[in-house]
């Protein structure tokens, strides 16, 4: 059976990498004493799929893990029994049994909600101000921009890529609020979205001064054709997977 796992990460995990991630759940699998499926060959390994490697120094509230069990039915207490192995900085959110022919998480994940917010010490005079403008620039037919890649640079527009952008208040202050591509077809950081904005101001962006949170990862269940016409239907992860006790 298929089990979509959702976790969150925060704390002194963020400093945390992909790779650190993938292994520390594969001994906390172990751990919990899960009958996971392995890959054959020489050199087995268990069959699990990340959404979308997460960044580091990146707090989470919605990361996921796709894992194959041998079990015919869901182990009884699954989520207490991943919780009882994990340190802190990691938590068990939500646990899913996801349809035989279901798509692995990697391949399916098409856009991501981030909160951006400046940390304390590097406020500015007027956040708030500063944080309309950035609106308003992205509020233009094209906001070009060039993007650096393993063969070199490319330039992109950035305006399609971003499906929302709002300001938000609270008590820890304004915040911005971003729904933005993600996945392998078009992949767009939060740092992208700000640094265009800096760039245009003429100025560049301090470094150390944003913290960044991942509140959801998202699959598109638009039709092709829908897609292509700039039209989207998204869907959350956890939300496309059966829930259980």
């Amino acid at each position: 059976m298929k089990i979509r796992i959702k976790f969150s990460k925060y704390g002194n995990m963020k400093f945390i990498g992909h790779l650190d991630v993938m292994r520390y759940f594969q001994k906390a699998i172990r751990r919990a004493d899960l009958n996971i499926r392995y890959s054959g060959g020489f050199s087995p390994h268990q069959i699990m799929s990340f959404a979308a490697p997460l960044g580091v120094g990146i707090t989470s509230r919605s990361e996921y893990v796709d894992i194959e069990l041998l079990d015919e039915e869901v182990p009884a207490g699954m989520k207490q029994r991943l919780n009882a192995q994990m340190a802190e900085g990691f938590e068990v959110v939500d646990v899913r049994l996801l349809p035989e022919d279901a798509a692995g998480a990697m391949s399916i994940v098409a856009a991501a909600d981030y909160t951006c917010r400046l940390r304390p010490g590097h406020e500015m005079a007027d956040q708030g101000k500063w944080l309309e403008g950035l609106l308003e620039f992205y509020s233009r037919d094209s906001v070009p921009v060039t993007k650096k890649t393993k063969r070199g640079q490319k330039e992109m527009d950035l305006k399609p890529l971003i499906y929302e952008l709002r300001m938000e208040t609270g008590e820890q202050g304004p915040a911005l609020f971003m729904k933005i591509s993600n996945g392998s077809a078009a992949n767009v950081k939060p740092e992208m979205v700000l640094d265009a904005y800096y760039a245009f101001l003429g100025e560049e962006r301090p470094q150390f001064a944003w913290m960044f949170q991942r509140e959801e990862v998202y699959a598109d269940q638009a039709a092709e054709e829908e897609r292509e016409a700039g039209k989207h239907c998204f869907v959350s992860l956890a939300d496309l997977g059966e829930a259980f006790a």
